[in-house]
């Protein structure tokens, strides 16, 4: 039988880890540290930039923010419509990096994707997070409040926050880009599985007017394990940014240097 040739083998190795660094942004980054991996999924419409988590964890912890196709560094690619695309395509990637114990931490859209990156996870037989940090999102299952992917070009416009930003950027580029992700959020229906075996930790603002309390607390279904919710005080939907600091404090605190 034919042995592989070693330089097929080094191209596809090579290929593989471009995929990885590609979603993964920060992969590898602490090497040297690392005792842990922080997965970040971010909201719908924001990029890998947009989380500033990393200078305010220890350099135990590893972060790595997907960046979804569609914007910053990707901004070439074809944005994802279907979220069972988007975990289809970050879970084998993420199973081929779990070697330290690790944490999914996700903002809006980025809960959903967070999560059913673990349900894929599980399914695939690899070792799931050990907590899932998930953030300003109702739980699966309930009902959207106001749908906007349908919306037109207009009326959504008026519904996003794009002040500051050049007019012909905003309808070329980031206009498109919401509304695929308002669609990957809010074409997604939950399959009946059976509660994650992982703990998790439910977050927003206070004054966060796109999800409440119950909403929130309607995830507790979704744990056979430990479940926690905490509000920021007075911050709003997007709260992450500005509390970056006090949000790594709490992550730090409930995700402990424990294999």
């Amino acid at each position: 039988m034919d042995r592989p040739d070693p330089a097929l083998r080094a191209s596809v190795t090579m290929t593989a880890a471009g995929l990885a660094a590609a979603w993964l942004r920060g992969l590898g980054s602490r090497d040297l540290t690392a005792q842990r991996r922080l997965f970040v999924f971010p909201h719908a419409g924001a990029g890998a930039s947009a989380y500033r988590l990393a200078a305010y964890l220890p350099d135990t912890v590893e972060v790595c923010t997907v960046q979804l196709p569609g914007r910053e560094s990707r901004f070439a690619e074809p944005a994802l419509t279907s979220l069972d695309a988007a975990v289809a395509a970050l879970a084998p990637l993420i199973a081929d990096h779990t070697d330290l114990p690790y944490a999914f931490f996700g903002h809006s859209m980025g809960s959903l994707i967070a999560f059913e990156t673990a349900r894929r996870l599980r399914a695939l037989g690899t070792r799931i997070p050990d907590r899932l940090f998930l953030s300003g999102m109702r739980a699966p299952g309930l009902q959207d409040r106001d749908p906007r992917h349908t919306l037109p070009d207009d009326e959504l416009l008026a519904t996003a926050d794009f002040d500051g930003v050049d007019a012909e950027l905003r309808e070329l580029l980031l206009l498109p880009l919401l509304r695929a992700d308002l669609t990957l959020c809010e074409t997604y229906t939950p399959r009946a599985e059976a509660p994650l075996p992982c703990p998790l930790t439910v977050l927003a603002g206070s004054d966060d007017d796109s999800v409440d309390e119950k909403e929130l607390a309607d995830w507790r279904r979704h744990t056979s394990a430990d479940f926690q919710q905490h509000l920021f005080p007075g911050a709003p939907h997007l709260y992450v940014r500005g509390t970056e600091r006090e949000l790594a404090e709490m992550i730090t605190r409930t995700f402990p240097a424990r294999g």
